[in-house]
């Protein structure tokens, strides 16, 4: 299983910008599709989740409402689209994915076996 994320850059705080994260070598039927990021100096966190099958998602509280993660399942594909940019939002961001765990599962990084590469994300005025 291969993990390709890109779209990271420089943007200023209100602005929008989609990241794009490319799957490859599994079917990925039933497999859990996240987002994380890692601020500078700080933890990698949860971002963003969704069911490869279902289409369930979930969210950080600190991104519920601004960021959207949605699927190409054509083009095995994940987005994540980020409204409103903050400063605080300034990080490296990171794409998994892992095989149906519980609902519970979505948001911890020890529940992902699989990582992309990571593309950084500056919100800098």
């Amino acid at each position: 299983v291969q993990l390709q994320a890109s779209g990271g850059g420089l943007v200023q705080p209100g602005d929008s910008l989609t990241l794009s994260c490319a799957y490859s070598g599994s079917t990925f039927r039933d497999w859990d599709m996240g987002w994380f990021r890692q601020p500078p100096g700080k933890e990698r966190e949860f971002a963003a989740a969704m069911r490869w099958s279902g289409g369930t998602t979930k969210y950080a509280e600190s991104v519920k409402g601004r960021f959207t993660i949605s699927r190409d399942k054509a083009k095995n594909m994940i987005y994540l689209q980020m409204n409103n940019l903050k400063p605080d939002d300034t990080a490296v961001y990171y794409c998994a994915a892992t095989p149906r765990v519980a609902l519970s599962g979505l948001s911890l990084l020890s529940s992902y076996d699989y990582w992309g590469q990571g593309t950084l994300v500056t919100v800098s005025s």
